[in-house]
C-alpha cells in the first residue's frame, strides 16, 4: 500500500548510520525507475500513524525528490519483535558492535527488555549483551552522532576512541570531532590516533588543535630525503651527457644529410664542429692533467 510520508514515525532512525555515497546512488536509481522495494512499517501508537522499521534511506531519498507517498508493507508484529526480525533478515550492511549496541539500548529502554531477555532473543551470551551496552554508554554522544551522520566510521569509533574515552573523555571527543571534520580515512585516523598516544602534552595539544598540520608534517617526514649530487657525480653526469650528445649527432650523420646540405649550411656545421672540438679538447686535456697530478 501507499502511505503519506508525513504519517511515518521515524523513531528508529538513530539506529542506522548514513552513507552519503549509497544514498546518492539510490537517489539516481529512484529518480530513473521509481521505488521498486517497499519499506516496512508496523502500526503506530496513534490511529493512522505507522512506525518505519526498514527503509530509512529510501524515505530520505524520496523526500529529497519531493515525493509525497511511499510504497510500504505492514508487518503484524509489535515494534520490538519487528526490530528483531528486521535485523535477522538483513543481509546487506550488517550491523557492527556499535549499531548492535544502539538496538540493544533501544529495546531495553523503550520496551523494558532485561539483559537476560536480550541475550535470549539474540541467541547470544549475557556478556555479549553487556559489552555492547557498555560500548554505547562509554562512547561520548558527539562521537556517536558523527557515526550516525556518516562522518566517522564505526570501526574508528569503537576501536580507537572508546579506549581513549575511558581514560580521557574530553580528549576522545576532541579527537573524534577532528577526525569527523577532516573526513579522515580509517588509515589516516589510525595515524592521528597513534601520533596522539605517542606524543607528550604539547604534541597532543597541537594534534587536537591542528590535526591536519600533524598529518601533513608526518607525510613530509616519510618522504625520502633528496640526494644532493657530489662534485664528482656532477662532473661524470656532464661527461655522460656529452657522450650521449656526440653519439646522437653521429647517428644524424649516418643518412648522408650533411653531404646533401647546401653550402651555407655545411659551412655553419663546420664552424660549430670546430668550436665543439676546441671546447672538448680543452676539457679532455684538463681532465688528463688533473688525473696525472692526482695525489
Amino acid at each position: 500500500m501507499e502511505l503519506d510520508l508525513h504519517l511515518l514515525d521515524l523513531r528508529f532512525e538513530g539506529l542506522r548510520t548514513k552513507d552519503l555515497a549509497k544514498e546518492q546512488r539510490l537517489l539516481a536509481s529512484l529518480a530513473r525507475v521509481g521505488q521498486q522495494l517497499p519499506v516496512v512499517v508496523v502500526a503506530g501508537d496513534e490511529l493512522g500513524r505507522h512506525v518505519l522499521v526498514d527503509g530509512y534511506k529510501r524515505v530520505r531519498v524520496l523526500r529529497r525528490l519531493r515525493v509525497d507517498t511511499v510504497l510500504s508493507t505492514t508487518w503484524a508484529l509489535d515494534q520490538a519483535d519487528a526490530l528483531l526480525l528486521e535485523r535477522l533478515m538483513r543481509t546487506a550492511d550488517p550491523d557492527g558492535p556499535l549499531q548492535q549496541g544502539w538496538l540493544l539500548v533501544e529495546l531495553q529502554e523503550r520496551f523494558g527488555l532485561t539483559q537476560g531477555e536480550l541475550a535470549r532473543r539474540f541467541d547470544k551470551s549475557a556478556s555479549w549483551v553487556s559489552r555492547r551496552l557498555s560500548l554505547v554508554r562509554e562512547l561520548p554522544e558527539s562521537i556517536q552522532t558523527a557515526v550516525r551522520d556518516g562522518r566517522l566510521s564505526s570501526h574508528v569509533a569503537t576501536r580507537l576512541l572508546v579506549p581513549l574515552a575511558r581514560a580521557k573523555r574530553d580528549d576522545a571527543c576532541r579527537l573524534g570531532e577532528a577526525m569527523a571534520r577532516l573526513g579522515l580515512s580509517t588509515r589516516d585516523a589510525q595515524r592521528l590516533h597513534r601520533g596522539f598516544l605517542d606524543s607528550g602534552t604539547p604534541g597532543r595539544a597541537l594534534i587536537l588543535e591542528q590535526p591536519e598540520v600533524y598529518l601533513r608534517a608526518e607525510n613530509e617526514a616519510k618522504k625520502p630525503a633528496t640526494h644532493a649530487p657530489s662534485p664528482i657525480e656532477q662532473m661524470t653526469g656532464d661527461l655522460g651527457a656529452l657522450a650521449g650528445i656526440a653519439q646522437r649527432a653521429c647517428r644524424r650523420l649516418g643518412d648522408g644529410r650533411l653531404r646533401r646540405a647546401l653550402t651555407p649550411d655545411r659551412e655553419h656545421v663546420d664552424r660549430m664542429a670546430k668550436l665543439a672540438q676546441r671546447q672538448a679538447q680543452q676539457l679532455f686535456e684538463r681532465i688528463q692533467s688533473e688525473i696525472a697530478h692526482a695525489g
